[in-house]
């Protein structure tokens, strides 16, 4: 792994004059989420006497479904100290980072940059890690990168909610995350404003004033140390050209058609990823077909696998797929690498069936399936005719 920036760089300054906190979200699906989060720390913090402003980054725009992407809080102890902050296109150090979906640990990658970063990256020494997950902090840990410099990881009770764009799902998430930043920045943001912030956000809901003490009470800390996390993800990061040794115009190489990209990795979009039972794989091309991404390759068997490193998991390919539980989607945090299982299947029936049926929860036994598919199968075909 590349080294990111000196940990001496990061440090926590002696007189904390501001503070940045950053959002990490998936794109359009979280896009509200985000904003609710990040101007209700600057409202609960502009209660107890400070100033402060949320932002998102410029980089992100346009957002991409399900494609990581950052909104910000500064809070500084006056209007001179903010504008100081805000002198920088964003903060490359931040005091507090917050992953409103679990998956995200696994480090992320948008379009403002090139190749996966860790999560922490941005974390200056000592800061924190706010989660929202029902895992425990050991399995968040786990999934994360050997990191370099310690932190606090923080486990925010409750899965990833999917608040978008048009529509928010109102399942208070940013009121536990405000009762949690007020738990780690007393100093900042008051548990009392906190709460008045809620209610004013939520119109009188007094559930919100439940929700951000919920957050402040169950929010679970665990320190991390230099060397905690996984060093088993793929190092994806890479330079970029500066203005001298940029090609005159803007131009961008188009791939070649069944060519993938080498640089950018779509996983860093996935929140689920699909699982093959080859064994009741009737060969029927839909997934590969369908797949928006052309993520699946076909095996010497005529099989299909699913190439990890460009699936985006939006589950398409089990949609259509006319098996029961051939393509079978489970939750990211499951795994730790992008190999691909054709070649475990066919080395080792038996022992990827048993993976197989571990990983999805289903029975990976092909009896009663084969009739099942030819029946949807002539189904379908009989439509056709």
């Amino acid at each position: 792994m590349a080294k990111t920036m000196e940990p001496s760089t990061r440090e926590r300054p002696a007189v904390e004059r501001s503070i940045s906190i950053e959002v990490v979200y998936r794109g359009i699906f979280q896009k509200t989420l985000a904003q609710r989060i990040t101007r209700s720390v600057v409202l609960a913090a502009r209660k107890d006497g400070h100033t402060g402003t949320a932002f998102a980054r410029y980089g992100d725009s346009p957002e991409r479904n399900g494609v990581p992407a950052k909104q910000f809080a500064v809070v500084a102890a006056d209007e001179i100290e903010l504008e100081a902050s805000m002198a920088k296109y964003e903060p490359s150090v931040v005091d507090v980072t917050i992953a409103v979906d679990d998956t995200l640990v696994k480090g992320v990658e948008s379009w403002a940059w090139y190749g996966r970063q860790p999560i922490w990256k941005p974390i200056r020494k000592d800061g924190w890690l706010l989660v929202t997950s029902d895992k425990s902090a050991q399995e968040v840990l786990a999934q994360t990168d050997k990191t370099e410099r310690p932190f606090t990881l923080g486990i925010v009770p409750g899965g990833a909610s999917f608040a978008g764009l048009w529509v928010f799902k109102d399942d208070h998430t940013d009121y536990r995350v405000l009762g949690a930043l007020a738990k780690i920045l007393p100093e900042w943001i008051s548990l009392e404003n906190a709460k008045a912030a809620s209610q004013e956000l939520a119109k009188g809901d007094e559930g919100a004033i439940a929700s951000v003490q919920l957050g402040y009470d169950s929010t679970t800390m665990r320190p991390v140390k230099v060397g905690e996390g996984t060093s088993g993800h793929e190092v994806l990061q890479f330079t970029k050209p500066g203005w001298t040794t940029m090609r005159p115009g803007i131009v961008v190489d188009a791939r070649k058609p069944g060519e993938r990209n080498p640089y950018y990795k779509k996983y860093g979009a996935r929140t689920m990823r699909p699982v093959v039972n080859f064994d009741t794989c009737i060969k029927c091309t839909m997934c590969w077909l369908d797949c928006p991404d052309e993520c699946f390759e076909v095996t010497p068997e005529g099989h299909y696998e699913v190439v990890y490193s460009a699936c985006i998991g939006c589950g398409i390919c089990a949609q259509v797929c006319p098996v029961k539980d051939c393509i079978v989607m489970v939750d990211e945090l499951k795994f730790t690498d992008n190999k691909d299982k054709w070649q475990e299947w066919k080395k080792d029936r038996p022992a990827y069936n048993n993976w197989f049926e571990k990983m999805s929860g289903v029975s990976a036994d092909p009896k009663g399936s084969a009739a099942q598919a030819a029946g949807s199968t002539g189904a379908t075909a009989g439509g056709d005719d």
